[in-house]
């Protein structure tokens, strides 16, 4: 058995899987996909239209985060209004 350096696999949250290139990506279906790359990001969202490989397209749905400001906040025109009818 020949030693190998082991690869760096970084997972970015809501995003791709980052490993040290170059990759041979063996698919379910016996499908081979390979990428010469430094970096190759893979697909974890199942958006990609480069599947396995990722293209970003899990940037493009992203959900806003929960605690969000915006989501908390009240619009002014509803203050007013609600205002108005107490009068």
């Amino acid at each position: 058995m020949t030693a190998r350096e082991a690869r760096i696999v970084r997972v970015v949250p809501n995003g791709p899987i980052l490993v040290e290139g170059p990759v041979c990506i063996e698919l379910p279906d016996g499908a081979v996909v390979e990428s010469d790359r430094f970096m190759v990001a893979i697909c974890t969202c199942r958006r990609s239209k480069n599947y396995p490989l990722c293209d970003t397209s899990h940037r493009r749905r992203q959900k806003p985060p929960a605690d969000s400001s915006a989501q908390n906040a009240v619009p002014q025109n509803a203050v007013s209004q609600s205002a108005a009818t107490q009068n």
